[in-house]
């Protein structure tokens, strides 16, 4: 067997392939990278949509080399923004109204394995349509059976939790985008009880944003909180917009042209600003990042799409909830696909012009 001519070609290759794709995996955020250690008490979330995963259905350009990078990406991210939980804002998956139960199940197994070793860490994943279908082919029967393997979700796809002592309410968008059904029933239903506790709260003196050690709980403890919605909310999530990013008053690509047939009608949206009464909403499906001010004052954050599969750069956000109702909003961008396969392809080619120089010395 042929030697190496030079015994230390391979440990430099190895070292140079490590921290290009170091380098490569690294997200760029906007006013830098969030500070790696919170306050007492903060609460810090990552914000991801549109993963649109094939599950079973994956090819093997998906399952070797795209999950590959992209838990690569995410390992990185999480390293580098160090959340305490993360938050799927609808679209896990690519078409999971098509899919029967083993074959949604195949999707959240193949995002586990891409979180890898973060997949310990909080999760909880709204319904978007992608996975549940459009208005025309939205199905009660399927939402349920998607929504039981969620932690966290009831029967129409709504969900509330509770950790370090900041409140969620995630809605299922989709039956709110589509006029009169049973499921948009159901979310008003889960609007009014949730409105009702935060009448019940105030009266009784009760804090709209507690960031503090009430119950005991620490960043590292959460519950979910099933079917009852007993608790108020300081963030409301959906994969629907509730305004669209061309309305927005600012925000990357907020100019951009949006089908208003995917943004929440204006009464849904009042409905939700009333009822809820959230001190922020995070909201997806516009493949933008968007940062606005409702009329009334709340604030709404649109999260970009975290996917190559939508054709632009992919991104995802890092909110931290700080004392006294305070919130921090970093929008941080991936590399493109084009360009993980033209760095492999120019890092290829030096290798082998590497190899070949080191024989010709």
């Amino acid at each position: 067997m042929a030697a190496w001519p030079n015994p230390w070609l391979p440990l430099l290759l190895v070292a140079a392939l490590l921290a290009f794709e170091d380098w490569l995996s690294t997200p760029s955020c906007s006013g830098g990278s969030p500070a790696p250690d919170l306050a007492a008490g903060d609460l810090r979330a990552m914000m991801v949509a549109d993963l649109m995963l094939l599950g079973s259905d994956a090819t093997y350009a998906d399952r070797f080399f795209r999950d590959h990078v992209t838990s690569k990406l995410f390992t990185k991210s999480i390293q580098t923004t160090n959340p305490d939980m993360i938050i799927v804002l609808g679209d896990i998956s690519a078409r999971g109204s098509e899919h029967n139960e083993s074959k949604w199940i195949a999707v959240l197994e193949q995002f586990e394995g891409i979180l890898g070793q973060y997949s310990s860490l909080p999760l909880h994943i709204v319904l978007g349509d992608k996975d549940v279908g459009g208005c025309s082919s939205l199905d009660g029967k399927l939402v349920h059976r998607m929504a039981k393997h969620l932690p966290g979700l009831d029967s129409s796809g709504c969900g509330a939790f509770e950790i370090s002592n900041t409140s969620f309410v995630s809605l299922n968008a989709v039956a709110l985008l589509c006029g009169d059904n049973k499921l948009r029933f159901s979310v008003e239903k889960v609007m009014e009880k949730e409105s009702h506790h935060f009448q019940k709260k105030r009266l009784n003196g009760g804090e709209h944003f507690p960031l503090g050690s009430e119950n005991g709980q620490g960043v590292g403890a959460h519950s979910w909180r099933q079917n009852s919605m007993t608790l108020g909310s300081d963030g409301t999530v959906s994969d629907h917009p509730s305004v669209s990013p061309s309305s927005k008053q600012s925000g990357v690509d907020g100019r951009r042209i949006y089908d208003r047939s995917h943004t929440l009608p204006a009464n849904s949206t009042q409905y939700i600003l009333q009822a809820l009464k959230p001190r922020i909403i995070f909201s997806a499906h516009a493949d933008s990042f968007s940062d606005h001010t409702h009329p009334d004052g709340t604030r709404e954050v649109t999260v970009p799409a975290m996917t190559w599969k939508k054709g632009g750069m992919p991104g995802f956000a890092i909110a931290t909830f700080g004392q006294k109702g305070v919130v921090s909003v970093n929008c941080c961008w991936l590399v493109q696909e084009w360009d993980i396969m033209t760095g492999y392809s120019v890092f290829l080619f030096l290798t082998a012009l590497a190899i070949r120089w080191s024989h010709w010395i």
